[in-house]
């Protein structure tokens, strides 16, 4: 049985000089690989040089994740195709996206940061299309204005992925509809009524499309909440799918392993 944690950050590890024990925690469960994420300029050198030393155990992506939009992030912007002509590639663009919970208390500082993110949303995405890559997508309380702005950058919807999803059923049937799909953490696995929504989600949304992840070092799965996450972990989330959609933990791991390699073009 073999999983792929399909989004994880590892710059905390990798800081702390815990990135091997952590992969060698991750297969002794059964996950072989796992993608690393991109959220600031600061850890696209780090990625690429941790996937080098890891070929086919680490794969990472670029991109200036909302909360990271500062004044400067444009210059990120210019730096960012480089890293697509080297060797290796990123497998995506992302995380990128809209943030409208860490906004600032004052409306006006409000209005300004979200037209910020907006702004480094829409040329993302152009650069997505240009590329021709998958996109990685974080929203937070901003789906409708995420959706409205892929729509409008005419990205191939059957390259986006909602990360960490934490929406309903009409939201994830409107990316299935446009082609996209979500990607579901440990927050399925939690005894809550916001977790009940997003496990209608997933069923709504199906296993064709279905791709799972940490969010490491965030959001850890029952039964170890309450410790840091790690990629180890993913194999908890995707049993308990395994439950939710009744079938045995095995054909799980093949379909969302399948549904990874495929949508990140990963290699066999």
């Amino acid at each position: 049985m073999e999983w792929i944690d399909s989004h994880c950050h590892l710059e905390k590890a990798l800081r702390a000089g815990r990135v091997a024990a952590l992969l060698e925690r991750a297969r002794d469960r059964g996950v072989a690989e796992v993608i690393t994420i991109g959220t600031s300029l600061k850890d696209w050198e780090p990625y690429r040089a941790l996937a080098q030393k890891y070929p086919g155990r680490v794969h990472w992506t670029v991109g200036i994740h909302p909360c990271s939009v500062d004044d400067g992030w444009q210059d990120a912007l210019k730096a960012i195709p480089s890293f697509f002509a080297t060797e290796p590639r990123p497998v995506a663009l992302g995380e990128i996206g809209l943030d409208h919970f860490h906004l600032p208390k004052f409306p006006d500082e409000a209005a300004e940061v979200k037209a910020r993110q907006a702004a480094a949303f829409r040329a993302q995405l152009e650069l997505a299309y240009q590329l021709e890559c998958p996109v990685v997508v974080h929203s937070r309380g901003a789906f409708e204005p995420c959706v409205r702005l892929i729509d409008e950058s005419g990205v191939n919807w059957s390259r986006v992925v909602f990360h960490c999803f934490t929406e309903g059923p009409e939201e994830v049937a409107a990316l299935n509809e446009r082609g996209g799909r979500a990607s579901f953490t440990g927050i399925v696995t939690y005894k809550n009524m916001s977790a009940e929504g997003l496990r209608a989600a997933a069923l709504r949304q199906g296993t064709v499309a279905l791709m799972v992840e940490t969010d490491a070092p965030y959001l850890t799965p029952e039964p170890h909440r309450g410790q840091p996450n790690e990629p180890a972990f993913v194999r908890e989330t995707g049993e308990f799918l395994a439950g939710l959609f009744g079938m045995v933990p095995e054909e799980l791991a093949r379909l969302t392993t399948a549904n990874t390699r495929a949508f990140f073009g990963l290699e066999q």
